[in-house]
């Protein structure tokens, strides 16, 4: 009899799940959804897609860190592309540019320009299993300077994600002897390590500020808008990210990298493009999502997108994967579960 119940009742929760999904698919056009599929489809490809092809840069000879942080900021122009069609085709005003929100986004490319090159660093010495595992601790960061800038909740889940992806970390840190490429330093292995957790603390501060703008500046939060701001910023961060090529002669050596490159100078080039590309794509998706849905699925498919790298970071760049580094993947996904499952309860219950 207690059989037949339990079996009842996990019918009756199936039954309600779908019937709580299909109300969900009614309420939106299939538009929507397609749009929706695509974004979420962007992130979970492209980003994972941008690490690769950083990591597959100096594992065939190339040695500039400025160069690969250039590419994830040469492609802007891509997103200005996606709002064209909107000015013309949606009848929207671009949004005036003052003073203050010119410096604003001055000061968020330069920030954006830092960040991607200690990521360039981390990369250039780590295996991108390890360095996309450590880069998830910008939730973290992205937590803590939200509730000190933008005075965002801290619930218990949000502190219980930040310990558990911290803890993660510190295992990584613990097992580096397993993950360490040939000809790696331990000195190299470390600077990688710290540039990394150092990247992921700086790009939660500009997701903080970022949405400190749209709080303090704008005083709303649109789809043109965002894009408007992604744009600038990318901008004024591959204006600085130029400046520092050209200071650091890396103009100029870009040809005997090329040269010099493992399959050659088209090879090179397709790298570079399309870690440009990919990079733009990934956060046109995440900024698609953000609207069309909401943080919640954003952090999933962030979630998502770890486990995601690693294997195919594994599988391609034959990666090796310590019994350390399965449990710091394991917590860290972990970790995003439970930041979502709590922001997403917080979020119903106001």
């Amino acid at each position: 009899m207690e059989a037949t119940g339990s079996t009842s009742s996990s019918q009756n929760k199936v039954a309600e799940l779908t019937s709580l999904a299909l109300e969900t698919y009614k309420k939106k056009p299939l538009s929507y959804w397609l749009l929706l599929i695509l974004s979420s489809s962007a992130m979970l490809v492209a980003f994972p897609a941008s690490s690769l092809l950083s990591r597959l840069y100096y594992a065939n000879g190339g040695k500039s860190k400025w160069i690969i942080s250039w590419t994830a900021v040469a492609g802007w122009p891509l997103t200005a592309l996606f709002l064209i069609p909107m000015y013309i085709c949606g009848k929207i005003s671009p949004t005036p540019l003052s003073l203050k929100l010119s410096l604003w986004y001055i000061l968020l490319g330069f920030l954006s320009a830092a960040d991607n090159l200690m990521y360039a660093w981390a990369y250039a010495y780590l295996p991108a299993s390890t360095a996309s595992l450590l880069a998830s601790s910008s939730l973290v960061f992205s937590a803590l300077f939200g509730y000190f800038i933008v005075k965002n909740k801290l619930n218990l889940s949000s502190i219980n994600a930040i310990v558990i992806i911290s803890a993660g970390a510190v295992i990584i840190a613990l097992d580096s002897e397993s993950d360490r490429y040939e000809g790696i330093t331990d000195r190299q292995y470390t600077m990688g390590f710290i540039w990394d957790i150092l990247g992921s603390a700086l790009h939660g501060l500009i997701f903080a500020l970022s949405e400190l703008v749209f709080v303090k500046i704008l005083g709303r939060r649109s789809f043109h808008v965002v894009l408007e701001q992604q744009v600038m910023v990318s901008f004024a961060g591959f204006v600085f990210t130029t400046i520092g090529l050209i200071v650091n002669n890396d103009f100029q050596g870009m040809r005997s990298e090329a040269s010099s490159f493992k399959h050659g100078e088209v090879s090179y080039a397709m790298v570079l493009t399309w870690a440009a590309i990919t990079f733009q794509l990934g956060v046109l998706g995440s900024t698609a999502v953000l609207f069309l849905a909401s943080t919640v699925l954003a952090g999933v498919l962030n979630a998502v997108r770890v486990p995601l790298t690693s294997i195919a970071a594994v599988i391609l760049f034959h990666d090796p994967m310590s019994g350390f580094k399965i449990l710091s993947l394991i917590i860290t996904v972990w970790g995003f579960g439970s930041y979502i499952v709590g922001n997403s309860s917080s979020s119903k219950a106001t």
